[in-house]
């Protein structure tokens, strides 16, 4: 049976994630109190962060924006756009 939780991001029980995500308390917190759904959102948020900006996952400094932006996204009610995304129509 699939762990339940109560998703702080879209504020309804739903199915926990397998594993801890992220390392860290960060992680932790996520793994507690995110859904899969919330946190399939994010990953489709943080691929558009990588390549509009251009971040490298090996760089801390990227790596410590894309923590600040997932907290900002999951608990705090959201990230900003990059300054000029415009997002392409893929129907």
């Amino acid at each position: 049976m699939p762990r339940t939780v109560h998703c702080q991001h879209e504020h309804r029980d739903t199915e926990g994630l397998d594993f801890v995500p992220w390392p860290g308390e960060l992680g932790q917190r996520i793994y507690q109190h995110i859904g899969k759904a919330a946190w399939a959102k994010w990953l489709a948020h943080q691929t558009m962060l990588i390549n509009e900006n251009r971040l490298s996952p090996m760089d801390p400094k990227h790596r410590a924006f894309l923590a600040a932006e997932m907290q900002k996204f999951l608990f705090e009610g959201g990230a900003d756009k990059p300054a000029g995304y415009v997002p392409t129509d893929e129907t």
